[in-house]
């Protein structure tokens, strides 16, 4: 650790007490429909080689998620205690509001939507995130929020399809930017590391979740506004080890039967961390 590293930026959070919220992206979802680590986990990583740690937690992120689920998600019971001993809150959602209606087939390489739909879409996902940031300034008093972007989700399909969809993407994410900024929030920019052509990042044609590089940039835009320098090199990067929805339940099961046998009266939200934040459903083909 550099010395004087936690005066250098008024943003660093010390233990961090470090909440990821939002789709599938908040998750760790993986190109071929399974969870791992995602950006979240890998800032949480660094967060930890540099600075103590109180909590990590990615309970209420959840596949699929759109605008109005995160809204839900944060007014329940389950997220009170979470939130209100937050310092660092990240936050993806909006991309589920439009990605549900964009058509891809993969095997020709081709995009549509309706401009109407699309439309109505991005403005709901600007009322809910603006009521989103409202909520975490309630219940979140004391955490620093950071917005996150999305990338363009279709690097496979033909270049004179990319156009117009991501077009709509910059429309979200302009969304996104300029309901942070009016909240007092951090907007997170990611598109520039990924560009529209990042087939290396987000691999499969059939499926828009990025790889561990692609997390690995979504984390490190973060850093480089939580703390200048902090940085996820590539050797860093864990070893993958993907667990299917199923093994994810069927593990939840599990701990539910052995938390059944204890006394849960003294149980802190510290306990239910990684993979104890989910009660999956079948894979989405959107984040």
């Amino acid at each position: 650790m550099a010395n004087g590293s936690f005066s250098v930026q008024a943003a660093v959070k010390i233990p961090a007490v470090y909440v990821a919220l939002g789709d599938s992206l908040a998750a760790g979802q993986t190109p071929d429909s399974k969870i791992d680590a995602g950006y979240a986990d890998l800032i949480a990583q660094e967060l930890s080689r540099h600075q103590p740690v109180a909590l990590y937690t990615k309970q209420l992120a959840f596949p699929g998620f759109t605008t109005e689920d995160v809204l839900e998600r944060i007014k329940s019971k389950p997220a009170q205690e979470v939130l209100a001993s937050a310092n660092i809150i990240t936050l993806s959602a909006g991309a589920n509001d439009l990605l549900r209606l964009v058509q891809a087939n993969p095997e020709e390489g081709a995009l549509a939507f309706q401009q109407v739909q699309v439309d109505f879409a991005l403005n709901e996902a600007r009322l809910n995130m603006e009521a989103i940031l409202a909520e975490l300034e309630e219940r979140a008093p004391n955490a620093d929020i950071y917005v996150m972007g999305y990338y363009f989700a279709y690097p496979h399909v033909r270049d004179n399809q990319k156009e117009g969809t991501a077009e709509q993407l910059d429309r979200l994410n302009e969304i996104l930017k300029n309901s942070a900024k009016k909240a007092g929030a951090t907007f997170v920019a990611v598109d520039k590391a990924f560009g529209e052509n990042a087939v290396k990042k987000v691999p499969n044609p059939a499926d828009v979740h990025p790889n561990l590089l692609g997390y690995q940039a979504m984390a490190n835009a973060f850093l480089d506004h939580y703390q200048k320098g902090w940085k996820v090199e590539k050797r860093e990067l864990p070893e993958p080890n993907p667990m299917t929805f199923e093994e994810i339940q069927k593990m939840q099961e599990k701990q539910s039967e052995q938390s059944s046998s204890v006394e849960r009266t003294s149980a802190r939200p510290s306990t239910q961390i990684e993979e104890d934040y989910l009660a999956l459903q079948k894979p989405l083909p959107y984040i």
